[in-house]
């Protein structure tokens, strides 16, 4: 993590450093066995697992690009959104940290999010729709949080995370086409083809490491809610965000919703309507559950969570 002033949390931090120890070993465990399992075949194995990891470099190396296009977001200088640039200004401030670029995307969804290789090429974007319903408190404690994932690194964490499940899914993918593998060579005398044998072998490693990944996702967005509160000082105004923007996501046509999906693991809010968040599956926490600790955030600032900042859109633009 950058030095910053972002509260740690020893107790989220320990858990994610676990998650991430899992996966690894489960990454480290899956080449070997591959390698066993191909035979002759085994630096076919190792290129697989080269290519997987090349497509991880490239998917955090161009993360900023990438998720700018989904969005069709766009850079905007100070000159264009000088409120928006002002409270990231005040923000990075307080925090310690470099400023990252600014974008907009002009989408009706309200969210925000996050991304980048390093904190240098950072950048926080936030959409027109949660500028056209967010006050300005409401909006700074979003963007805090958004901070709190550039300060913590956590594309390169996620991104990190996710190399298991694609190098598994690139193997699942061969051992489809037996051949790869051998074609029909037994695994030994009396055994299924090798190339059965990794398929099933792939499938359960990528489903392990798709709920550890989903899991370490959940402790990472709790992470920046708490570090962003108390950067902050004002775990109402994040809690009402959070609560706004669930709630108008769900008011969001389906066929807007699905458009944005790909980007939920960066958003603050899942675009998902009218489903619960408390699943396996989920890459972020309940609301339920988010609101909870925000308010044990405020009763330690010894501060209530019965509002008491307008509710009125402070930034649109």
């Amino acid at each position: 993590m950058a030095r910053t002033r972002f509260l740690k949390d020893t107790g989220l931090t320990a858990r994610m450093t676990l998650v991430m120890f899992l996966i690894g070993a489960i990454f480290v465990g899956f080449i070997a066995i591959l390698i066993a399992l191909s035979g002759n075949n085994g630096g076919l194995a190792l290129v697989i697992g080269v290519v997987g990891l090349g497509v991880v470099w490239f998917q955090w190396y161009k993360s900023d690009t990438l998720a700018m296009k989904a969005m069709r977001a766009r850079e905007v200088s100070p000159e264009e959104a000088p409120e928006l640039h002002g409270v990231i200004d005040r923000l990075c401030a307080l925090a310690d940290m470099p400023k990252p670029r600014v974008a907009i995307s002009y989408t009706d969804l309200p969210n925000a999010f996050a991304t980048g290789r390093s904190p240098s090429r950072a950048v926080v974007c936030v959409t027109t729709g949660l500028l056209d319903r967010l006050s300005a408190e409401e909006v700074e404690a979003v963007l805090a949080h958004e901070l709190s994932h550039v300060a913590h690194r956590d594309v390169l964490v996620m991104t990190m995370a996710s190399s298991a499940g694609i190098v598994a899914a690139m193997a699942t993918r061969g051992a489809q086409y037996g051949a790869i593998f051998g074609g029909n060579r037994r695994s030994d005398n009396n055994g299924a083809p090798a190339w059965l044998i990794i398929l099933v072998v792939s499938m359960v490693t990528y489903a392990i490491s798709f709920v550890l990944t989903r899991l370490l996702s959940r402790y990472r967005e709790l992470c920046a809610d708490r570090s962003g509160a108390f950067l902050t000082g004002k775990p109402s105004a994040l809690a009402s965000a959070l609560t706004k923007i669930t709630g108008e996501i769900a008011r969001i046509p389906n066929r807007d919703l699905r458009a944005s999906q790909s980007m939920n693991a960066f958003f603050i809010a899942p675009a998902i309507s009218g489903a619960s968040f408390n699943t396996l599956t989920s890459t972020h926490p309940s609301l339920e559950q988010r609101l909870e600790q925000l308010a044990k955030i405020a009763a330690e600032l010894g501060r209530p969570m019965d509002g008491g900042f307008p509710t009125q859109p402070g930034l649109g633009l």
